[in-house]
């Protein structure tokens, strides 16, 4: 290590200590002074000291690292201890900051640079959201706390433990690949989950519609057409953010397309990009005329927690049976068979249907067989949440839902078949 590159990993660990220290400062700015554990200089020295001893433990021995860390946790122990006899606050984030400085000042420079950096801003991230997630923790409620255990649970420790092999008939049964389809869509599905009820009604129907996409296309279709049942009024911004909802469905195709087959990219992103284009257009022009306060305060119900084991286990349960439903068709009826499944398919998800078309394109069907599948799948879905939004909801809502969805459709099908 020559000893330019010495000094830029100093100064690197000197920055990490003065980022995290701005932050640590600007947080403690109505303390008294002499009552914080560490300010923006102590956190600065502290970044110096673990380069430091860092380049000694690299010279000499780890031992000398080692004996700084102890050194800094005793010290920091007797003034923790200290403070809570004095009445100060009991809280050891400032503490644990100050460590973590210490030994990213070391990584600096004993390891790659941009990991270290990477790992010291998203320390002073989460020291800067303090309010807001504790805000987060708060609106919890137990069945959500359950589900991100749950989540944890079904792709840390149930999905390794998945045979890798097919099992039925054709082998189209395998396990792993099952439970990992379960594992993204369930993920999928909880961030938009999370961002609806991170968000809540009163960021209006637009940003509900964007977000339940990402959850659900077809129950936020449903959700926003119960609430246009009930309240006709909402029917323009409903509108947009039903379009919305399909919009992001286009790109989580295209998402799990990547996934699970890379190969159908080329033949599916101009189609579902197109598709999505249309509506994203389509969600600008109806929330435009809606004007932009028209949906806030409703209230959408049915949209519900996607990480119900009951609901994981009813997807992979679809998904088993679509795999089983396009393999027999095919074997019957020939590409003609999965796009059969594909229509029937689109009725109710096109979740399962991509991943099984996904797992047969390569070896079994070719990538454009592939594609045409998919767009069947989408845009008989498409079809069915434009009937949701006239029978569910009412005329308002499907005339304005219904001429995007039908543009958008001819814009896939023409990037789709172009010649």
């Amino acid at each position: 290590m020559t000893t330019i590159e010495i000094f830029e990993r100093f100064g690197l660990a000197l920055a990490i200590g003065l980022l995290i220290g701005l932050e640590r400062g600007w947080s403690g700015r109505m303390d008294a002074e002499g009552t914080r554990v560490a300010g923006v200089r102590t956190f600065a020295i502290a970044g110096l000291l673990g380069a430091v001893s860092g380049w000694l433990a690299g010279l000499s021995s780890p031992v000398v690292l080692a004996a700084v860390l102890l050194c800094l946790t005793l010290l920091l122990a007797a003034s923790y201890w200290i403070g809570v006899r004095q009445g100060g606050d009991a809280g050891l984030t400032t503490e644990i900051a100050l460590l973590l400085v210490v030994v990213l000042g070391a990584a600096a420079v004993l390891g790659e640079k941009a990991p270290v950096a990477a790992a010291a801003v998203v320390v002073a991230l989460l020291l800067s959201m303090k309010t807001r997630l504790h805000g987060w923790v708060a609106g919890m409620d137990s069945a959500e706390l359950s589900a991100v255990i749950k989540l944890a649970v079904i792709s840390v420790v149930i999905l390794p433990l998945m045979p890798d092999r097919g099992y039925g008939p054709g082998g189209v049964l395998n396990p792993y690949e099952l439970w990992w389809a379960v594992v993204v869509v369930a993920g999928l599905s909880f961030l938009g989950y999370v961002a609806i009820r991170l968000g809540g009604a009163n960021l209006g129907m637009l940003l509900t519609g964007l977000c339940g996409g990402l959850a659900s296309s077809t129950s936020t279709t449903l959700a926003l057409a119960r609430v246009v049942r009930a309240q006709p009024g909402l029917a323009p911004m409903a509108a947009a953010g039903t379009v919305a909802a399909g919009s992001v469905a286009f790109l989580r195709v295209l998402v799990l397309a990547a996934m699970f087959q890379p190969a159908l990219l080329p033949q599916l992103a101009l189609p579902m990009g197109g598709m999505a284009a249309v509506g994203f257009l389509g969600t600008a022009f109806l929330y435009l005329r809606a004007g932009r306060h028209a949906g806030e305060g409703a209230r959408l119900e049915g949209i519900g927690n996607p990480l119900e084991l009951s609901t994981a286990l009813g997807f992979g349960a679809v998904l088993a049976a679509v795999l089983l439903g396009v393999h027999y068709l095919r074997l019957w009826l020939g590409t003609e068979g999965v796009y059969a499944a594909a229509a029937l398919s689109g009725i109710t998800d096109v979740d399962a249907l991509t991943i099984s078309v996904s797992r047969l394109v390569g070896e079994e069907m070719p990538a454009f067989e592939g594609a045409v599948a998919i767009f069947i799948a989408v845009a008989v879905n498409l079809v069915v949440k434009t009937g949701i939004s006239f029978f569910t909801g009412n005329a308002r809502l499907g005339l304005r839902v219904a001429p995007v969805s039908a543009l958008a459709i001819l814009c896939g099908g023409a990037a789709l078949f172009r010649p």
